[in-house]
């Protein structure tokens, strides 16, 4: 459920003021997942099948794996990663800045390949959920710890990005970020929330 956070209440609190429709970008395999576990009228109104006074409330936009497209001014490659579910960590650039962001993974390749080839990067954003103590919750979840972390870091080819740790669980928060210092890798830190950063 974290990885819709609260859209379908979103979705349905602005459901009779909506004067166009929320665009929901997802790959086709998370929209067919959507359509059968959330927007399936158990759980959730299948929105991409309603309309208000207005028009349709919900719209799906699907994304292709590897390849370019536009959000906005934004340019966008969603990139697949080791997670539990499907998931793509994206990589964003609005012709002068580059970020890519891991979104939940473990062990990745195909990520760092994507990442690797890009001439410029001026941030990364990875995450590290679990203290190294929790090395077996986090193998199991697909997530990092900072050791694992550490290891895979290894594989960016890429020097003098900020490389932002992200996802965080809050309960183990000062014991992740202590052992993320202790790695002493160069220009690694940690999200603050509600900072703005601007590359």
């Amino acid at each position: 459920m974290d990885h819709i956070a609260s859209l379908p209440i979103f979705i349905d609190d602005l459901y009779p003021s909506l004067q166009e429709p929320i665009k929901v970008y997802a790959t086709e395999e998370v929209i067919a997942l959507l359509e059968r576990d959330v927007f399936n009228w158990n759980v959730y109104p299948r929105f991409s099948d309603l309309k208000n006074d207005y028009g349709p409330v919900m719209e799906y936009i699907p994304i292709p794996i590897g390849k370019p497209f536009s959000v906005a001014h934004l340019n966008v490659v969603a990139v697949p990663v080791n997670h539990i579910v499907p998931t793509v960590g994206l990589v964003i650039s609005d012709g002068q800045k580059s970020v890519a962001f891991s979104s939940d993974t473990a062990e990745t390749d195909v990520f760092w390949k994507i990442v690797n080839q890009m001439k410029d990067l001026d941030a990364l954003l990875i995450e590290a959920s679990f203290p190294n103590r929790m090395a077996k919750l986090a193998e199991v979840s697909r997530h990092f710890t900072p050791a694992s972390l550490g290891e895979e870091l290894k594989k960016l080819t890429h020097n003098g990005m900020d490389i932002m740790t992200v996802h965080l669980k809050p309960t183990y928060r000062d014991e992740i970020i202590d052992q993320l210092k202790a790695l002493n890798i160069p220009k690694l830190s940690v999200m603050e929330p509600g900072r703005i950063y601007e590359w």
